[in-house]
């Protein structure tokens, strides 16, 4: 880990910084037409200004990622971005980090998705965080830094990165599938690690369509 961040770590950091800031002046504003809501019909919100009708909009599967719902929320996430994002950036290089990045995000924005609208068709409501693009980036570095010591603050053990992160997996599919813990989306963090296990096959040539030049060993 080092504080020397590369830019695209360093730049989402900061507009994550400045979007969670002009929530707090313009929070109802950006949640109505930026936050993720579920495909289906809009439904009609009476709001400060008058009558607001919100639903699914293709920009959300990319804006809601920069949109936090607290100080908790923003602060372990750019945690977890500064950990991880300046490592992977270094390897994949800028351009193919931040494919990755955004591949996690929307990946993680389209599972959600299907989740409400096959399993919870009644419940409607924004999801917004950058966690999917997170656990991507956990994903890999899991992958690419296997024997790296990880700590966990609430338990100072070390344990080797793919430890971390195939636990962190079955906790959070767990907590899916049973419901624990409402209103933390673990099937979109589950669909941020899935697309980056893809990406990165996929870079190390070793799925059925093949990269014009292998990027990873």
């Amino acid at each position: 880990m080092s504080f020397d961040l590369p830019p695209v770590t360093r730049n989402l950091l900061i507009a994550n910084v400045v979007i969670f800031l002009l929530q707090q002046v313009a929070g109802e504003v950006l949640l109505a037409h930026f936050a993720l809501w579920p495909w289906g019909p809009d439904q009609v919100f009476r709001s400060a200004s008058g009558l607001v009708s919100i639903g699914f909009r293709p920009w959300q599967l990319v804006t809601y990622a920069f949109m936090h719902g607290g100080f908790t929320h923003i602060a372990f996430n750019m945690l977890a971005l500064f950990m991880f994002g300046g490592a992977i950036e270094r390897t994949f290089g800028t351009r193919n980090f931040l494919v990755y990045y955004f591949v996690c995000a929307v990946a993680a924005a389209v599972a959600q998705l299907l989740v409400l609208y096959y399993f919870s068709p009644d419940k409607f409501f924004p999801t917004l965080g950058a966690s999917g693009a997170i656990f991507g980036l956990l994903l890999a570095f899991g992958m690419l830094y296997p024997h790296e010591k990880i700590f966990l603050m609430f338990l100072p053990i070390p344990m080797p990165a793919w430890l971390f992160v195939i636990g962190y997996a079955a906790v959070e599919l767990v907590m899916g599938v049973t419901g624990t813990q409402a209103g933390v989306a673990h099937f979109a963090h589950l669909g941020g690690m899935l697309a980056g296990i893809v990406m990165i096959e996929y870079w190390r040539g070793h799925l059925p369509v093949k990269p014009k030049r292998r990027l990873l060993r």
